[in-house]
């Protein structure tokens, strides 16, 4: 009697690290996203808007010294929130695959969407004197477009997850 009840601590202790091992599992996958095809539209997404960043936005001024402070405060307040959301968080979330941070380049996405929209307002009126501004820059347009398909797809793939 004593034989099967070693036998049956030596199976009931197997199973429990089966158990504990699936467990496991089943918390890291509950903590994470797949991807798909919506991480290479998201990658290449990334990437638009690193090159933006080399085209003019304001003026004379191309996204990276927008970023740097060299035209208004607007449109500086897009590249950050563009570049914090749209290129850092991104490249962190692809990388980690954590779904939180898939939340956090959702909602900081569409956050710098408006923020976008309103820096291309900003480039088409002049604060007092009535007169049309310049523009906004080609690089200030594709970066628009770009944050709110990272956006949308961001959002998707964060209700994605089961």
């Amino acid at each position: 009697m004593s034989e099967d009840a070693s036998g049956a601590g030596d199976g009931g202790s197997e199973v429990d690290d089966l158990a504990a091992d699936v467990d496991r599992v089943v918390t890291r996958a509950a903590r994470t996203v797949e991807f798909g095809r919506r991480g290479f539209v998201i990658a290449v997404g990334t990437f638009v808007l690193i090159l933006s960043l080399l085209l003019p936005w304001a003026g004379d001024h191309v996204g990276w010294q927008v970023l740097a402070g060299e035209a208004g405060w607007i449109p500086r307040l897009f590249a950050t929130t563009s570049t914090g959301f749209g290129i850092l968080a991104s490249a962190l979330a692809l990388i980690t695959r954590r779904w939180w941070l898939a939340w956090v380049c959702a909602v900081g996405g569409w956050f710098a969407s408006v923020d976008g929209l309103l820096a291309i307002w900003s480039q088409q009126s002049a604060p007092a004197t009535g007169v049309a501004g310049d523009g906004p820059g080609i690089g200030m347009v594709i970066a628009v477009i770009t944050t709110i398909v990272l956006a949308a797809q961001w959002l998707r793939t964060a209700w994605s997850r089961s």
